[in-house]
């Protein structure tokens, strides 16, 4: 049995948290919440359970040590404060707790995150001899496990394509993705942050470097490219109200280069609602979402990921999947030696072990 503290209770930490409640070989022993609204309520209350846990939601993480859990899932927004949540990660690694984490999406591939962010959180683990592993389902699954599946079907690439093609207009959250993309914003506002100089490569780029080093492949330079899709009609959902003019739309990619051809593309085609970008491609079968890998070799391969919930929307679901992808690795990650963990440090049957009670 794990002792586990839940990190957050947002857009991911809300389907953890029942996660880790649930399983047999998890306890729940405590909970970190930074709202004013959300310190002092009960777990099962923060994420729709009805039976309460007895454990209170506080912002006290020195509390949250004393407790002595085996692990700590990280799910608070941290790319917009990464300097703060270093410094929250390193107190529970040096306190020699593991975490497993969805934030600081560069940390997916550890092996190619820059020294600021890779060496003190390198070294809290070595104080604590604890470990640090970071994933979800884009950054994550799509540039990892599910090109690997695919690469694993051929006998030789030419090229390969990852997209994740989704439909935004019910994501509940535009404070952090919306303002990123710039959803609602005019082409002669200001750029979004997600798309000045050298971001998208920052946080995609590590994946298109650690595959092309995977496949031995030597590239020439990993460069971005966006292309915004603005609206003529006015688009009401639950992201964003756009009014005519603004964006509703946007395709961008990071992209591996070698003798100037992409070899390895990381691409996202994300709108507001199906009637935007009309020309632009959507994911096969009327689906609201997929998240595709497309290698050119031989032979072809293409696989098509959908996830989906009885209750809850695609992109909810997405969250959930995300929440799973470290959720999983808590057992393996306890008993792992210290250090920052990348997936494919992770023999695949250990994610899958603990699933069915």
């Amino acid at each position: 049995m794990r002792r586990v503290v839940q990190f957050s209770t947002g857009n991911v930490g809300v389907h953890s948290l029942p996660a880790i409640i649930g399983r047999p070989d998890l306890e729940l022993v405590g909970v970190h919440a930074a709202s004013p609204d959300k310190i002092g309520r009960d777990a099962a209350d923060l994420c729709g359970l009805s039976e309460p846990t007895g454990i209170i939601a506080t912002d006290d993480i020195d509390a949250l040590i004393a407790l002595k859990p085996d692990c700590v899932v990280y799910t608070a927004q941290g790319e917009t404060r990464p300097m703060e949540v270093i410094e929250q990660m390193s107190k529970f690694l040096s306190a020699g707790i593991n975490i497993v984490a969805t934030s600081m999406v560069w940390l997916v591939t550890p092996r190619q995150a820059d020294d600021w962010l890779r060496v003190p959180l390198q070294q809290a683990c070595e104080a604590g001899n604890a470990s640090l592993y970071v994933n979800g389902i884009d950054p994550g699954y799509s540039g990892d496990t599910e090109v690997h599946s695919a690469l694993s079907l051929v006998t030789r690439a030419r090229a390969i394509t990852v997209q994740e093609i989704f439909d935004y207009a019910n994501y509940d959250d535009y404070e952090f993705t919306g303002k990123q993309m710039g959803f609602g914003v005019s082409a002669e506002d200001d750029t979004p942050m997600l798309f000045l100089p050298g971001v998208l490569t920052t946080m995609w780029g590590g994946a298109v470097r650690n595959l092309a080093e995977q496949l031995g492949v030597q590239l020439d330079e990993v460069r971005q490219r966006i292309e915004p899709w603005y609206t003529d009609k006015r688009i009401e959902c639950k992201m964003a109200t756009v009014e005519p003019g603004q964006m509703a739309a946007v395709k961008f990619a990071v992209e591996g280069v070698r003798d100037e051809v992409p070899v390895i593309t990381m691409e996202h085609i994300t709108r507001l609602t199906a009637d935007s970008a009309p020309g632009w491609p959507y994911p096969p079968d009327g689906r609201p979402g997929v998240h595709r890998v497309v290698v050119d070799g031989d032979p072809r391969v293409e696989l098509n990921t959908h996830v989906s919930h009885p209750g809850l929307d695609v992109t909810e679901a997405g969250c959930l999947s995300t929440a799973a992808r470290v959720v999983n690795a808590i057992d393996w990650v306890c008993r792992a030696p210290a250090g920052l963990i990348a997936v494919e440090d992770i023999p695949a049957a250990e994610i899958i072990s603990g699933l069915m009670w």
